[in-house]
């Protein structure tokens, strides 16, 4: 079946196309008064494993705004629970792991598991999500790159620096680099399986890249992903996105990916010319400033495409939408994209 609006697949591809597509980083959720209502019923890991509720909420921002491209309703830290380390959402608080990754011996303990089983529900939201969108528009999943798992993996919960992640790399490598490694397994694993589901594109997500100095990065975090995007690239589109990663922008442009999510910190001219000029690149438009008047948001937006250029390029924000953005606002910047013309 060929995907009725395909811009996000051609743009991936650096076709010619008469706008770029546009999709929002965490589109399915927090801020639609729609998920808040499962979300009110419904814990957090249940919306997970739920098929049936994770594939409604992955349709909702589609529904309301259409979107170029639906993203999975998961997180990344179905990962580690499949590897055998408890993982909680606690309100109000974030991801919680009550037995934290400290020592050779737990991460002896830490299994690859079959993800044929272990995340057979994520699989399963896939089908139901593909039914509900019709081959409208491309479906993506994703993934945590596996540094930005074992931070949680290792630090216990969210942190502003993740000083005892990098502590325990810095102290005890030969144990960092064997519970990345087993990470990385089950990524590419488990993005392998997401693809035969019925994704179109995946993304990983290195959300606390940034943490790292450029050498520490290429050790603990970068190599990794090439890892994953070396096993994935002949099967699907890649998209990379490293948080506060631009000064390893040059080397992510020959990794093989598609494209390279870019952040707020950096501009449309120098992710140009960091990366070479010749890859689509993904963002990177500041998630707070949705918080500016709608014209205002249009304005903005136009402004960015025509500084990165129509081609070879997919609007999005350079993180996650805020639960707190007004629906206006969010439609704002969709239409935005919408109403651009040369």
């Amino acid at each position: 079946m060929s995907i009725k609006n395909d811009l996000f697949l051609r743009a991936l591809k650096g076709e010619t196309v008469e706008r770029p597509p546009v999709w929002m980083m965490r589109q399915a959720g927090r801020y639609l008064p729609e998920f808040m209502e499962i979300k009110a019923k419904y814990d957090f890991f249940t919306r997970c494993q739920t098929p049936e509720l994770a594939s409604e909420i992955t349709v909702q921002p589609i529904r309301r705004y259409g979107m170029d491209a639906a993203i999975l309703f998961s997180d990344i830290l179905v990962i580690p629970q499949a590897m055998n380390i408890e993982v909680q959402m606690k309100p109000n608080f974030g991801p919680y792991l009550p037995n934290p990754i400290r020592t050779q011996k737990d991460v002896d303990k830490v299994i690859v598991p079959d993800v044929t089983v272990a995340l057979d529900y994520v699989y399963q939201a896939i089908k139901a999500t593909k039914e509900k969108l019709n081959d409208e528009v491309p479906l993506i999943g994703f993934a945590g790159s596996p540094w930005t798992i074992l931070c949680y993996c290792v630090q216990g919960q969210g942190s502003k620096n993740f000083d005892k992640a990098k502590e325990f790399c810095f102290t005890n490598p030969i144990a960092a680099h064997q519970l990345l490694q087993k990470i990385t397994d089950t990524t590419i694993a488990y993005l392998k399986e997401k693809v035969k589901a019925g994704v179109n594109a995946v993304q990983v997500f290195d959300s606390w890249g940034g943490m790292l100095s450029p050498v520490d990065y290429q050790e603990f975090s970068w190599q990794y992903m090439q890892q994953i995007i070396d096993a994935l690239k002949d099967e699907t589109p890649v998209i990379a996105f490293g948080k506060g990663c631009w000064f390893a922008l040059d080397t992510m442009a020959k990794s093989g990916a598609s494209a390279l999510g870019i952040d707020w910190t950096c501009s449309p001219k120098n992710a140009r010319y960091l990366t070479g000029g010749n890859i689509t690149l993904q963002g990177n438009f500041d998630p707070t400033r949705l918080f500016s008047p709608p014209a205002e948001i249009k304005k903005m937006v136009h402004q960015m495409i025509t500084e990165f250029g129509k081609d070879k390029y997919i609007v999005n924000l350079g993180h996650g939408i805020l639960p707190n953005i007004p629906l206006d606002n969010a439609k704002a910047f969709i239409d935005a994209v919408k109403e651009y013309r040369e």
